[in-house]
């Protein structure tokens, strides 16, 4: 799932920022979502909030990802091959 269908179908507030050598995104699940999980397998990050799950597929040039959520944010850094 693409960060642009996620937020489309979810209805949630995302944003993404483009770098010379890096992709930053973060989505806000909102207050409720403080006790959500976040996790990188494979390509994929996976988000368990409550009972449901979502998952964002990453780029294929993506040679490292750093998530964390704070306050019901998610924050997904992208490192570019080099």
């Amino acid at each position: 799932m693409t960060l642009e269908q996620f937020t489309r179908e979810e209805g949630q507030l995302a944003r993404r920022y483009e770098y010379d050598d890096a992709t930053v995104m973060a989505v806000d699940f909102g207050t409720e979502a403080t006790d959500a999980s976040v996790d990188v397998v494979d390509d994929t990050v996976i988000i368990v909030v409550a009972d449901d799950q979502y998952e964002i597929d990453l780029p294929d040039s993506v040679e490292d990802a750093h998530t964390f959520i704070k306050n019901g944010v998610l924050t997904v850094e992208l490192e570019d091959e080099r």
